[in-house]
């Protein structure tokens, strides 16, 4: 308990005066230890906002307290804002504190935070794409390391929650994810699959993270080498690794990787698992028996836990902690119902919207020239919660937002569906429609079931990018009643909306969860905000556009590096109301020494007279290496506002080591003399200016 002693003496002593049981009890997701008065804490979820409700009931299936609700991880990652995620996550870190060290709120609370999602969105009918920022490496990377930092704090010694990356790695498919295997080069595993998780540890400092229930090459990850090999020896981790719930037991029913439970549990611990959340002593003290592990392999490994412990102060006097005065205190309004946090809430939410589509400046709506407004379709009167949410304190819908925006001078015609025709009426009798269209979050079904084809989630990967034929057929009765129709979609992931595109005047895309929904894309609907969104992943026309879903080789044509074809939207894709010009392009210099860095400059104006958001993107092509690269990669990104006629200049760092790829014959990142072409623009689809620079060797 001496906070003054070095943090391995202090665990040296800890692992002295436990017992073997103790020992074996703190594997799982709970460490404290109340015969020696060690208080530990348990993990929560907090993907984006920390979840004690929702539709899963964290936190108690009888308990729910309220809290913070941002857009769902794909949303978060609409930002291209990493400032803005490190704000939300550091409004999470509060809440997460002030329950845990509130006496009133003994439910399963903690400060260990299941968060950021760091897997690749390579496929769109993953089910679980709503909880990642993307499908590129670095845009992934650079947000996970943002929310990273918000969760764990600025302060040098203690972290306010300790975050905890999953699902490490290769985890984008759901059906058969139990017993699957992601099978792909050493080349890609360096630079794609392991590339976010790497960025979070060694430039966010997280010091936790699970593993996958997928294997790699046919290697369950739960017992996987490479837990060793990479993370701890080369990324320098050494802090929890903890299983995913069943996957110590799928290594035995699905894998068939070990005959038995205890031999399971070895392979788990010598890998370095030291955290299970899945029925694990009998297994443990069964190894213990038969020699298959040691107690010094179990304590070896629960260095890792305690070292996390240290961190979020658990074991030193309250005065040395700086957030141990956060609790509930008598008077004072919970966080979450708080306008600072609301306020968070609603500007990442404006952020994160995404215009697609924009005919004849039909957008922003002129709240003074309209006299009525129809606002059509199920998704426009609920705020959608997906698996991994909590319960927000007061969430706005659309209808809501609109409603309050337009005051009592403008007619609001709403219609949930065109049953006896009344969405076309509210149509016909509108000067202008706003259908709402898009997927439920938890396929309003139970566990492993989602009825219609286009939706997926945990457990359940998608069989169609389409729309409900249902929703589909409303958007086309309501066009054909008022051609001034406008579509706002939804959604968890992308969707092969081609008749929209092709028809629809105008077109916006969020994602669900925020409890602020109504409020902002009532705001961008109207102007009061300005889109600035842009797209994480590429949307493709149609399915025929894919590999198969288990081919996890990307150059086989998956994402923006790789993809065949020509999609529906491209990556980094997104319009605004301001128009933009880009000048001036400069590098600091024409050669790059191969541990050197130069700048990327360029001058941005807005053409318009309406403030606006701009993200300006840098992409780089190789353009004489001896190994196959992609057609272009994002190696850095900024988002900009910038008033009607105002100019600025971007400077983004280039890296030689960013230019880098893995060498599988020396084992080792290798910087070649290379021509590199690099460019700047407003999407992967949409360079601007491009400049060549030599690499030496």
């Amino acid at each position: 308990m001496d906070p003054n002693l070095g943090v391995e003496q202090r665990i040296d002593n800890i692992l002295s005066l436990m017992t073997l049981d103790e020992k074996v009890g703190a594997l799982g997701t709970n460490p404290s230890v109340p015969r020696l008065g060690i208080k530990g804490s348990s993990h929560v979820e907090g993907l984006h906002g920390l979840a004690q409700g929702g539709p899963a009931k964290w936190g108690g299936r009888t308990t729910t307290v309220t809290t913070t609700q941002f857009p769902q991880s794909v949303g978060l990652g609409e930002t291209w804002d990493p400032d803005l995620l490190r704000e939300a996550a550091a409004v999470e870190a509060d809440e997460a504190r002030y329950i845990f060290q509130s006496p009133q709120y003994k439910s399963r609370s903690g400060i260990v935070v299941r968060a950021p999602n760091s897997d690749l969105a390579r496929d769109p009918r993953w089910g679980r794409t709503e909880e990642s920022y993307g499908e590129d490496p670095y845009l992934t990377g650079t947000l996970a390391v943002a929310f990273v930092k918000g969760l764990q704090g600025p302060n040098p010694k203690y972290w306010e929650t300790a975050a905890l990356l999953k699902h490490f790695m290769a985890n984008s498919n759901e059906n058969g994810r139990g017993g699957s295997s992601s099978d792909f080069d050493q080349r890609l595993l360096r630079e794609y699959y392991s590339v976010p998780f790497r960025m979070g540890i060694e430039e966010g400092g997280a010091r936790a993270f699970m593993t996958s229930y997928n294997a790699v090459n046919h290697v369950p990850m739960t017992a996987s080498p490479v837990l060793k090999q990479m993370v701890m020896k080369e990324w320098g981790f050494d802090g929890i690794i903890c299983t995913d719930a069943g996957a110590l037991t799928n290594m035995v029913t699905q894998h068939h990787y070990y005959p038995d439970i205890d031999q399971a549990v070895a392979g788990a611990i010598h890998a370095g698992i030291n955290q299970f959340l899945d029925r694990y002593k009998d297994g443990v003290n069964s190894a213990l028996k038969k020699g298959l592990i040691t107690e010094k392999d179990i304590d070896q490994n629960l260095r890792g836990v305690y070292r996390v412990m240290i961190h979020l102060g658990l074991l030193d006097p309250p005065a040395q902690v700086p957030y141990e005065s956060i609790m509930a205190k008598e008077g004072q309004p919970e966080p979450w119902n708080t306008d600072a946090h609301r306020d968070v809430a609603r500007r990442i939410t404006e952020k994160s919207i995404v215009l697609l589509k924009n005919t004849d400046h039909l957008l922003p709506l002129d709240k003074s020239a309209i006299h009525s407004v129809a606002v059509i379709g199920p998704r426009a009167d609920e705020v959608f919660l997906d698996w991994y949410s909590g319960t927000p304190p007061n969430p706005v819908t659309p209808l809501a937002g609109i409603k309050k925006l337009l005051g009592d001078g403008v007619t609001v015609n709403y219609a949930l569906n065109n049953d006896d025709g009344k969405a076309v009426a509210a149509a016909r009798g509108s000067d202008v429609a706003i259908v709402f269209v898009g997927n439920h979050p938890t396929c309003n079904a139970g566990w492993e079931k989602c009825p219609d084809p286009g939706e997926g989630k945990e457990a359940v990967d998608r069989k169609s990018l389409t729309l409900d034929p249902l929703e589909q057929k409303v958007m086309e009765d309501v066009l054909a009643a008022n051609p001034k129709t406008i579509g706002v979609l939804i959604s968890s992931f992308p969707y092969a909306v081609t008749w929209m595109k092709q028809s629809l005047p105008a077109i916006l895309h969020m994602a669900h969860d925020s409890e602020e929904e109504g409020t902002a894309i009532a705001e961008a609907l109207f102007g009061v905000v300005n889109p600035g969104g842009r797209l994480v992943a590429t949307w493709p026309s149609s399915m025929d556009q894919l590999p198969p879903m288990m081919d996890y080789n990307l150059r086989d044509g998956r994402t923006y590096m790789y993809f065949k074809g020509e999609p529906l939207f491209p990556f980094g894709f997104g319009l605004s109301y301001s128009t933009f010009q880009y000048s001036n392009l400069k590098v600091s210099s024409g050669k790059m020494r191969p541990d050197g860095t130069i700048t990327v400059s360029v001058d941005v104006r807005n053409t318009s007279n309406r403030a606006g958001d701009e993200v300006v993107q840098m992409y780089v092509k190789h353009l004489d290496s001896k190994v196959s690269r992609p057609n272009e990669e994002l190696k850095g990104f900024r988002r900009i506002t910038l008033a009607g006629g105002e100019m600025t200049k971007v400077e983004l760092p280039l890296r030689a080591h960013d230019l880098a790829y893995w060498d599988e014959t020396r084992n080792a990142w290798t910087v070649e003399a290379d021509r590199v072409r690099v460019a700047v623009g407003s999407s992967s689809a949409d360079l601007k200016a491009d400049k060549t620079i030599q690499v030496a060797r």
